[in-house]
């Protein structure tokens, strides 16, 4: 993706965000010096949890139809998930525009209430893990959905609107797009680390491979390494 792409988007999504009456906090809008100087000094869970802009395209380079916008709002360690105190959870906003397919993936640790916070309808397709962690294409999948125990074919779509959750559990195989309109999506799970806890059934890229054509207006968590080093 290009660096001029991946400014637009994060201010488009910043607007997106505002109409659906969510204000993003203050280092979401930090300069990428402000950032380096911030995480430095007073902020450094900011870099060491990997909270921020997200945005990728899984490596296909085409966003408009394989993409998905994230904002990781607040997260905590893998270590304090081990010793089973301290901040063991995290939240998301992320944006996923119509028909903006996010291939099928699972997790192995954490567990993720999905929620349509406004737009469209948001659709996800679901299955099972069979004992090795692949795909099972036969069994039912049970899932609760705002509470409520719902059984679906293998394969089959789960459509929330606006207002309406699920809970997804380790190994629920799960790929999502919306319907309609736009969604912007809440995400509040268990620690969340997106550098080994994503299984993809096809070969995909997590992260974007960002071309500078530009300068960044704010640095995304795959900078994070480079730039704040």
């Amino acid at each position: 993706m290009l660096r001029s792409e991946v400014n637009a988007i994060i201010e488009k999504s910043d607007a997106f965000m505002r109409q659906h009456g969510f204000v993003l906090p203050p280092f979401a809008y930090w300069s990428p010096d402000e950032l380096k100087t911030r995480v430095a000094s007073d902020t450094p869970s900011i870099r060491d949890t990997r909270l921020g802009w997200d945005i990728t395209d899984y490596g296909k380079d085409r966003f408009s139809a394989f993409g998905l916008v994230l904002f990781t709002l607040r997260n905590g360690s893998a270590a304090a998930l081990a010793h089973g105190r301290g901040m063991l959870y995290a939240e998301k906003l992320m944006i996923t525009a119509k028909d903006q397919v996010n291939p099928l993936h699972r997790h192995a640790v954490k567990t993720e209430d999905i929620i349509n916070r406004g737009g469209g309808t948001l659709v996800l397709q679901m299955y099972n893990s069979l004992p090795d962690g692949d795909v099972d294409e036969a069994t039912d999948v049970v899932v609760a959905a705002d509470a409520r125990l719902r059984t679906l074919k293998a394969g089959s779509f789960l459509r929330l609107s606006p207002g309406e959750s699920v809970t997804l559990l380790p190994g629920n195989w799960h790929a999502f797009w919306a319907e309609g309109a736009d969604v912007l999506m809440g995400e509040v799970s268990t620690v969340n680390d997106d550098l080994t806890d994503n299984y993809f059934r096809e070969p995909v890229g997590r992260f974007s491979t960002i071309q500078e054509d530009i300068k960044p207006s704010h640095l995304l968590v795959s900078d994070y390494d480079t730039w704040l080093s």
